[in-house]
């Protein structure tokens, strides 16, 4: 039995000068593969693996075709549409994707991308695409641990930094002062879980945690050292964008590298940069 929404492995049932009914069992009963869909070679009897959706007069249809997201996923989508009864997404079928106003924090602009949450309106079986995101988050305790490594999708800024979606279903925040680059909309990356906190907050970074990215961090600054003549200006009064320009990490990860270095006595650190300690010597 085959679900709006889903895909389904459906038998053919007849062919027609409209393409092929499929049997969807259950409620939906027969189900059409349009005809520009139809391959020759396929007879009555054979599976074929599709994706169950609405057409334009809300009847259940059949399509081989892959959505940019199914329902129960957030993803990053195109306005193609606003009309007054709401807005158009592109997801990748012939029929777009239809956000009602409802389910928008703020009218849609054509041509604009928007990350969202798709589903399955209960009351009328049509899926949707809704703004309203925080709707749709996992009410579940998260059961993150920190420096566990997430896929991240940026979804807003705000004065704190930037909200993300951790793993398609928590959100959390990657604070301003962790954070040395832009990111637009639905843009994704790899991340860190940073702490969850007691109210089930989670605060995220984009620095893998743990000694062995400090020692990694730490052996690159004594090969830049080294390339360099033993001396880098690169010191802990650099603006914090000068650190991640150089080496691509915060400015607390790059004091905690330095420090660790400085106390096994193989840099000194200056108000002017660091020395490799073959360039200059510790007081005993």
């Amino acid at each position: 039995m085959a679900n709006i929404g889903e895909r389904a492995e459906l038998k053919v049932l007849t062919k027609s000068p409209h393409g092929l009914f499929l049997d969807a069992g259950g409620e939906l009963g027969e189900v059409l593969l349009p005809r520009k869909e139809v391959s020759e070679s396929v007879d009555v009897g054979d599976l074929l693996d599709v994706f169950i959706y609405c057409d334009s007069e809300d009847r259940p249809v059949a399509t081989l075709k892959h959505p940019k997201a199914m329902p129960g996923e957030f993803a990053c989508l195109e306005c193609v549409a606003a009309t007054n009864i709401g807005a158009f997404l592109d997801w990748g079928l012939d029929k777009d994707l239809f956000s009602p106003f409802r389910e928008q924090t703020s009218r849609l602009d054509v041509g604009k991308r928007y990350v969202v949450y798709v589903y399955v309106d209960e009351n009328s079986d049509r899926i949707v695409a809704s703004r309203r995101l925080n709707r749709h988050f996992s009410k579940e305790a998260p059961d993150y641990t920190p420096g566990q490594q997430v896929d991240l999708m940026v979804y807003a800024k705000t004065e704190l930094g930037y909200k993300a979606i951790i793993n398609g279903t928590h959100t959390g925040i990657l604070f301003a002062n962790e954070v040395f680059q832009d990111f637009a909309p639905g843009e994704t990356t790899t991340g860190y879980i940073a702490k969850v906190r007691q109210d089930g907050k989670i605060d995220l970074t984009l620095q893998a945690p743990g000694r062995r990215h400090v020692e990694d961090l730490e052996s690159r600054i004594e090969m830049e050292l080294i390339a360099r003549g033993g001396f880098w200006e690169l010191c802990d009064s650099s603006p914090a964008d000068d650190i991640y320009e150089a080496l691509g990490v915060s400015k607390k990860a790059f004091k905690k590298a330095t420090g660790a270095l400085y106390r096994k006595r193989k840099i000194t650190i200056g108000k002017d940069g660091i020395r490799h300690v073959e360039q200059a010597s510790f007081d005993s």
